[in-house]
């Protein structure tokens, strides 16, 4: 059996483990640990620890071998606030940037408010949960550390949905969010919809407590599923994006709130179903611009139902291939962006040439979101610290937010 030493964490979370010449990834290890086990593939699918961390913990979820929804559980809070805060350093430094990068937030256990559970039907009745590691195989949950209480305990319901409407050649899809009104379950993969389905359903998220079941395309409504934003409510579009904690969401908007601080006109771009727009509203006026209708369309709602708010407009627009150019963004006193994963190279390039006082960087990943940062910093902005908001707890998973102020003319 050969024996390996961790070297370090992969962005992933996966040990890189070293023996000799030969390298290969090793999941639910720690740096210093010597493991043994044989790679396939350049993966050790089930090392053996032979010398642990001492930053190793006992996982608390029985689930936590199999499971791929957590990977970093057997780690020490701290060792993991650490190794994300150094995931943000590394991808800065690798563009040539110098920054203070602070933990600002870590979402609590139990705390997650939207999920993405798989489903598959069986003879005996139903799986449902996450996929096991590296597996399409379901991890049937009986409990879950990170999710909400309210989603853990409709498990048994939902398990009977897969059952109701799931076939046994093909998995469901089931996007739950906790919403104020109940349960927003939105399903995908499963059977066409037919009268006696749709009854069973039906009578399902009645007796269940659920707000909104969506089959496909084709929602039941029981009561609006409606989140608070800042002094609106809106209803989100089925399975529609939502900050995965409340707890994190309430970091975020903190820390953009003091980046733009007394901004009177501000755009908030990718802004969703206005989770940075309407709270912001309260204090300036916000021109929200969004790819999608759908997304805006509740925004606009809210904003409507709610009293007090300034003036919020809409915009929708693929910013990937048409940001917003300097002279648009030249009534702006502060931008506001909040990008998918793959960031947004065209809108910092359009930034880097503007004039707008202040943007406040939203980032769900580090990499994308330093390569455009150089961007910004080549156009004569300052960066200012970055914080760290990890509300994906005991995943690789790293969310952050930055400042950044014009200290040279643009061109």
């Amino acid at each position: 059996m050969t024996r390996w030493r961790i070297e370090r964490l992969g962005r992933r979370g996966d040990g890189v483990a070293v023996a000799g010449d030969a390298r290969a990834l090793a999941p639910l290890t720690l740096p210093g640990e010597e493991i043994e086990g044989e790679p396939e593939g350049g993966r050790i699918a089930a090392p053996r620890i032979v010398m642990p961390s001492v930053d190793r913990v006992a996982a608390p979820c029985p689930h936590y071998r199999a499971c791929g929804g957590c990977s970093l559980m057997h780690g020490r809070d701290e060792f993991v606030a650490g190794w994300k805060v150094g995931v943000v350093e590394s991808a800065l430094a690798a563009q040539g940037i110098a920054a203070p990068v602070v933990l600002a937030h870590v979402s609590p256990p139990r705390s997650r408010r939207r999920a993405v559970l798989s489903g598959r039907r069986t003879k005996k009745g139903a799986l449902l949960g996450f996929h096991r590691r590296f597996s399409d195989v379901v991890v049937d949950l009986a409990d879950c550390m990170v999710l909400r209480p309210a989603i853990v305990a409709a498990l048994p319901d939902l398990r009977r949905l897969v059952v109701m409407g799931g076939s046994r050649s093909a998995e469901l899809a089931l996007t739950v969010t906790e919403t104020l009104a109940g349960l927003d379950v939105a399903v995908r993969g499963g059977k066409p919809m037919d009268a006696g389905l749709l009854a069973q359903l039906a009578g399902l998220a009645r007796d269940a407590g659920w707000a909104r079941l969506v089959w496909g395309d084709e929602p039941l409504l029981l009561r609006p599923p409606e989140l608070q934003f800042g002094a609106a409510r809106v209803v989100l579009p089925p399975g529609g994006f939502l900050q995965a904690t409340a707890e994190g969401e309430t970091a975020l908007l903190t820390a953009v709130r003091a980046i733009v601080g007394n901004a009177a006109r501000i755009a908030d771009l990718f802004a969703g179903a206005g989770t940075f727009t309407l709270p912001l509203a309260e204090r300036a006026e916000v021109h929200a611009v969004e790819g999608l209708p759908a997304p805006l369309a509740a925004l606009d709602a809210g904003w409507r139902g709610a009293q007090g708010l300034r003036r919020v407009t809409t915009e929708t627009r693929d910013l990937a291939r048409r940001p917003l150019l300097p002279d648009e963004l030249a009534r702006f006193d502060a931008v506001v962006i909040d990008p998918p994963r793959t960031g947004a190279a065209a809108q910092a390039a359009a930034l880097a040439e503007s004039s707008v006082p202040l943007v406040a960087w939203v980032s769900c990943d580090p990499v994308t979101f330093a390569r455009d940062a150089r961007r910004l910093i080549g156009g004569g902005y300052a960066m200012g610290p970055v914080g760290v908001v990890d509300q994906f707890r005991w995943s690789p998973h790293v969310e952050l937010t930055a400042s950044f102020s014009r200290q040279q003319p643009s061109g």
